[in-house]
């Protein structure tokens, strides 16, 4: 895999996809590196379809221990009686993700994402960031960002049947198909700091209420010590005190908020593995765009809510 030629095996078995994508792409794939934190449904998902893809190594961290909690909507984890005992979700994920593909690495990574340091990221080329702090994806993207290589950056969560991926490509460039010919493409993205340090009172009301809703949840959480998800109903109206605040400190209506999505997002933490598939599908595809540099890439916000079915796409960036 570290050939500049696809071998005969890769040939044969990523016939299907080489014939969609072309030889080039699929050897970029199988020579990219791919770090993944935060293994619950919607990244399980990922981390399937990527597996599948045929990209060269993905390295999983999740320190949690299994429990209850942690099968939910993940089916990389077998319920299994005493199986899992003492073991990690990164661990037995590695387990299953290795029977998808046998020829893509997967391996695992101990330690505390937030505080790894930088020289540890410059082995990736995908760093993808699930279920993390607002103070954790800001430390992780910054590391990415002081790297001499470009690392493609991603955040996702998904809460209740609302999912949320966020995009850092840096300065990319890109192939795209207009009409018969391919033209080259050039996007420059922000950081996930940046990003969601725009004041509201400068970002279209047409926005997804989604974004807004997730930032007060994530500032919940931080000011409150949560770890990611760890709210119930009973926050409510702490969560809805939060919102007025920032609202007024932002000058938008307090309606552009609805108290009804706010409720579902604290109300029911159990991911919805319908979204999850959603969700983790597109992470994947925008994955593999970025690697293989073929199609126009998502800039820089996704949104999916299964209460109306629909996908948004939001680019929101320093004025």
């Amino acid at each position: 895999m570290d050939g500049e030629e696809l071998t005969e095996q890769e040939t044969a078995l990523y016939d299907r996809q080489i014939r969609v994508w072309g030889a080039g792409a699929q050897r970029r794939l199988s020579k990219s590196h791919v770090l993944v934190s935060g293994i619950k449904g919607t990244v399980a998902e990922f981390c399937k379809n990527i597996v599948l893809a045929g990209v060269g190594s993905v390295t999983l961290l999740d320190n949690r221990l299994v429990t209850t909690e942690a099968l939910n909507a993940n089916f990389l984890i077998r319920p299994n009686g005493n199986a899992h005992i003492g073991k990690t979700v990164a661990e037995i994920c590695c387990d299953s993700l290795k029977e998808f593909n046998p020829m893509v690495h997967v391996s695992v990574a101990k330690g505390d994402l937030s505080t790894l340091d930088i020289d540890f990221f410059n082995k990736f080329d995908v760093v993808v960031v699930g279920y993390s702090s607002r103070a954790t994806k800001k430390a992780v993207n910054e590391k990415c960002r002081k790297l001499t290589k470009r690392v493609a950056f991603y955040t996702v969560d998904c809460r209740s049947s609302c999912g949320e991926i966020f995009v850092d490509l840096q300065d990319y460039k890109y192939a795209k198909k207009k009409l018969d010919e391919t033209v080259e493409c050039e996007l420059t993205y922000t950081s996930f700091e940046e990003a969601v340090s725009v004041p509201w009172k400068l970002i279209p009301r047409r926005t997804a209420k989604l974004y807004f809703a997730m930032r007060v949840i994530e500032l919940f959480e931080e000011t409150e010590g949560r770890k990611p998800g760890d709210c119930s109903l009973s926050d409510l109206p702490g969560v809805l005190k939060l919102k007025k605040q920032l609202c007024e400190g932002n000058s938008v209506n307090e309606n552009h908020i609805p108290d009804s999505l706010l409720e579902r997002l604290v109300s029911d933490n159990t991911e919805f593995p319908p979204a999850c598939a959603i969700i983790g599908g597109i992470l994947g595809q925008e994955v593999i765009k970025a690697i293989s540099g073929k199609g126009e890439p998502l800039k820089n916000f996704f949104y999916f809510d299964a209460e109306d079915g629909k996908g948004v796409i939001e680019d929101i960036s320093k004025p």
